[in-house]
């Protein structure tokens, strides 16, 4: 985008958590929901489905709004090819972190940048590998009671209790975890247009 023309921005995401995250870069954005359907496609990939839904968030919100700057992000926790989406229920959460005891787990963070009226589509791929401490059952119940991370992503709250669930964390992009890569959003951004500190660069 070669014009100076600061567009709006938005968040096309409902998660709080990302919400969250974007704030921290102390530009104005609003958020809208993108309304789509996040059912995996058969034997889609983790990194796949997670840039697939990215991309998809960012350009049904865009093109209900052309002239916007338009943020889409998915993250998918993968176990050994096999996607782990958000638990909804206890049971199921139970279940997810039965699975990952012991395990190193990646989870695919994705992020799309896309305005229809200039045309500007990017995206990326943040992973992150979190290797999962041997948990008991006695320990799953009692984080999932005092957390209820059934709305996250591999049933933990890494920025929360859940980081007690975990041995180690390796990525090159802190805030992945929590579910919007800032590093690789803010590089978008920039190219979008989006002045970030103060300045278009």
């Amino acid at each position: 985008m070669t014009d100076t023309t600061q567009r709006p921005l938005i968040l096309g995401s409902t998660s709080a958590y990302r919400r969250e995250l974007l704030q921290r870069l102390r530009i104005p954005f609003s958020v809208e929901s993108p309304h789509i359907d996040e059912t995996p496609l058969p034997g889609e990939a983790p990194a796949t489905l997670a840039r697939r839904l990215a991309l998809a968030k960012a350009r049904a919100v865009a093109q209900r709004h052309p002239g916007s700057v338009v943020i889409g992000s998915d993250q998918v926790a993968d176990l050994n090819g096999q996607p782990l989406g958000k638990p909804g229920t206890h049971a199921r959460a139970v279940a997810q972190l039965q699975q990952m005891r012991g395990k190193t787990v990646v989870f695919q963070t994705a992020v799309a940048v896309v305005c229809e009226q200039s045309g500007f589509v990017q995206q990326a791929l943040a992973p992150v590998q979190v290797k999962f401490r041997d948990l008991t059952d006695a320990e799953i119940e009692a984080y999932l009671q005092a957390e209820q991370p059934y709305d996250c992503a591999g049933s933990a709250k890494s920025e929360g209790l859940g980081i007690a669930l975990l041995e180690n964390i390796d990525n090159d992009d802190p805030t992945a975890l929590v579910g919007l890569p800032l590093i690789r959003t803010s590089t978008m951004l920039r190219a979008a247009g989006i002045r970030l500190l103060g300045s278009a660069l």
